[in-house]
């Protein structure tokens, strides 16, 4: 659980959002565009605000799945979105060999230094002439990018190996969807944390990792992206079906118990994370809760937990012949149907957290048998 309560941190310090690693393609790219989306609904952002950061983020993804599709590296991609105190900030890192960073840096620079007027010009003339054609849309991105949110890009370079570096692009934007910049006058913008997130994520082989409230619109879209990454896994169908079923089932226990925004945010963001080791995947998700429901709720799971499969199948039996609107008993059935569609024990961990409330902590293990 140290593994939890660190990632924890490092979401609520950081203010992370979401952060995916892995291949980015076009049929997931819709996903990510979404799920920020939903979030983005519940904000500030007017129509204008949300527009151009949409766009910014559709060229990024589309940039990064570009690298994706030629790249041995490709599983190293990040996607980050996360919040900052007038909007948010989304960053992408991708693998790219280091003979071609100095060109790119060229072109990212004399982007960066351009006036805004001066970019639309330059995107007008990029499109009209036939070099741009010969040589595809390499620079036209990076200038939409930029013309999107009328600002400039930071980015970085941070060496892998004598032969790889990690590109990261990232871009913040306030409420109208205009960009603020870590340019030489201010703050230098450096890549590191974020390389050092995504060799986080590959070490404990997380490749989503999400942080917020959970509203029904932003829950839709999270299972709606694992949906589509699973899909693309060479998963066995009836592993790929119970990993969705059991994150169903672990999103609605996380909103069963939340205390209010307020709350979480002072206490502890509810987080969620899906790891996968060979074909066993790991779901877990932390989320705050009263301590006058704790010991409750550890019955219940200490109950669970002493049942082997055939007993599950009674119990879960049991519990929907005796549902009604006013029990309990939806509560333990889905408890009771994640430990009978994942064929392992229920671990959790409760962590006190300010005078009135613990942080819950709920794993499950999705073992790859066939029922």
């Amino acid at each position: 659980m140290d593994l939890i309560r660190l990632i924890r941190d490092k979401m609520m310090s950081e203010r992370l959002m979401f952060v995916y690693r892995g291949v980015v393609t076009n049929e997931n790219s819709v996903n990510l565009l979404m799920l920020l989306e939903k979030e983005m609904e519940n904000s500030e952002f007017g129509f204008v605000g949300r527009k151009r950061l949409f766009m910014f983020v559709l060229e990024s993804l589309q940039n990064v799945s570009r690298h994706s599709n030629k790249s041995q590296h490709a599983n190293m991609s990040l996607v980050v979105y996360s919040k900052t105190n007038t909007g948010y900030t989304v960053t992408t890192g991708n693998v790219l060999p280091t003979a071609s960073i100095n060109e790119l840096k060229v072109k990212l620079d004399e982007i960066n230094n351009l006036e805004s007027g001066e970019i639309r010009n330059v995107y007008r003339q990029m499109l009209s002439t036939s070099e741009f054609s010969k040589k595809g849309g390499a620079g036209l991105g990076l200038i939409e990018m930029a013309k999107k949110t009328g600002n400039k890009l930071d980015f970085d370079f941070v060496p892998i190996d004598d032969e790889y570096s990690y590109f990261i692009l990232s871009k913040t934007v306030d409420s109208g969807g205009m960009g603020s910049h870590s340019g030489a006058a201010e703050k230098v913008f450096h890549g590191t944390d974020i390389s050092l997130l995504e060799r986080l994520m590959a070490d404990n082989n997380i490749y989503l990792m999400w942080s917020g409230h959970i509203s029904s619109d932003v829950g839709k879209e999270v299972l709606s992206f694992t949906e589509t990454k699973l899909a693309e896994e060479d998963i066995e169908a009836n592993v790929r079906k119970r990993v969705f079923s059991i994150l169903v089932e672990i999103l609605e226990n996380v909103a069963k118990y939340s205390p209010g925004r307020e709350a979480e945010e002072q206490f502890g963001m509810p987080v969620a994370l899906i790891r996968m080791v060979g074909k066993e995947y790991t779901l877990t998700s932390g989320n705050l809760i009263l301590d006058t429901q704790v010991d409750h709720l550890k019955e219940k799971l200490d109950t669970i937990n002493t049942y082997d499969k055939v007993g599950l199948k009674e119990l879960f039996r049991k519990s929907l012949s005796g549902q009604t609107i006013s029990s309990d008993s939806t509560g333990n059935m889905g408890l009771i149907d994640m430990a009978r569609k994942s064929g392992s024990k229920l671990e959790y961990q409760f962590e006190k957290a300010g005078e009135q409330y613990s942080y819950y902590t709920l794993t499950v293990k999705v073992e790859d048998r066939t029922d």
